[in-house]
């Protein structure tokens, strides 16, 4: 196992390569001297060769890649040409944001969208099946944006329950640790902050779990459909064991592999695409970042987001090809 976790992660390393050549090269596909872009028409030709200078943009492509390659490796992803800080310093903060919210969407979506499909395949072709899959292709089809102007309408508009935006209330002072304000409040034995926190996440945490949560259940529903037609299915039955123990204990945990394979896949999925859920709830996560660095034209931002983006996304899919040989021993990794 360990073995074949190093293999692996070399493996990553062409795969990084070409990420990071991909992400280099986007400065090169858009239309245009990205000098002129940032400074506009009526830029002079002066001010011009500075930002390209800036830029490097006045060397040669290979050695601009060579130099962009050895910064990387060194931790600097560079400088914000919009707030002239170290993106290093200024990312990390909304990556983090991005990763809380992640993180809340997708236990709402493991936690309904498992239980679903086991319910739904425990009672195949009953009204409640007929009914989750209705929900699940509701849920796969309605536009984010529309569902979440949908919810700040209802609970923060008509019903004043949660607040309709931001991370916590803006009279609110929080101390940063981590910038995962659930786990900072915690770690501070703050409750009224961390009640306030969890508000905040309530809205744009659901609108964002609605599609992973109804991917997760059909497939969880196809997958225990298939594993509960097997013999030792009928064997564990007829032995007398409750359903709870024949479903949570034989037939979930022989049916979880594909499960994973797309709550890995959606996780990855929701760090990078986030950017609808968290410009409407003015949620400061790194989509939006990414979104006013494009507005503003901040070509090292809209670099190093998407490469950290797709590096997570990446690292992601790694752990849950590694989780394999935990969950079910018949995989052998030499």
């Amino acid at each position: 196992m360990g073995a074949y976790a190093v293999r692996r992660i070399f493996m990553l390393l062409p795969v990084l390569f070409g990420m990071s050549l991909l992400v280099f090269s986007i400065i090169y596909l858009i239309p245009g001297n990205p000098a002129q872009i940032i400074l506009g028409q009526r830029a002079t030709a002066e001010a011009i060769a500075e930002v390209e200078k800036q830029l490097g943009l006045d060397q040669p492509w290979h050695i601009q890649y060579v130099d962009y390659i050895g910064s990387l490796l060194q931790g600097d992803l560079g400088t914000s040409i919009k707030t002239d800080v170290p993106i290093s310093q200024e990312i990390f903060p909304y990556l983090a944001a991005t990763v809380e919210l992640t993180m809340i969407a997708m236990i709402i979506a493991i936690f309904i969208g498992v239980n679903a499909g086991i319910i739904s395949a425990w009672f195949h072709n009953s009204w409640f099946d007929y009914t989750a899959m209705i929900f699940a292709l509701i849920g796969v089809s309605m536009p984010i944006f529309w569902l979440g102007l949908m919810e700040q309408y209802i609970f923060s508009v008509q019903l004043d329950w949660l607040p309709s935006t931001g991370r916590y209330e803006a009279s609110s002072v929080i101390d940063p640790i981590t910038h995962l304000y659930l786990v900072d409040t915690l770690l501070q034995g703050n409750m009224e902050q961390f009640t306030d926190v969890a508000k905040h996440l309530v809205l744009p945490g659901i609108a964002l779990a609605t599609i992973p949560m109804a991917i997760i259940a059909r497939m969880t529903r196809s997958s225990m459909l298939e594993v509960m037609r097997s013999d030792y299915i009928r064997t564990a039955r007829a032995k007398g064991l409750t359903n709870f123990w024949v479903v949570y204990k034989h037939s979930l945990k022989n049916a979880v592999i594909p499960v994973l394979t797309v709550i890995g896949l959606q996780t990855g999925l929701l760090l990078g695409g986030a950017i609808l859920t968290e410009t409407i709830f003015g949620w400061p996560g790194i989509g939006r970042y990414i979104y006013d660095a494009i507005q503003y034209r901040d070509y090292p931002v809209i670099q190093s987001g998407i490469l950290l983006i797709a590096t997570i996304f990446v690292f992601i899919n790694v752990i849950v090809d590694l989780l394999y040989a935990f969950i079910d021993p018949r995989i052998d990794y030499k």
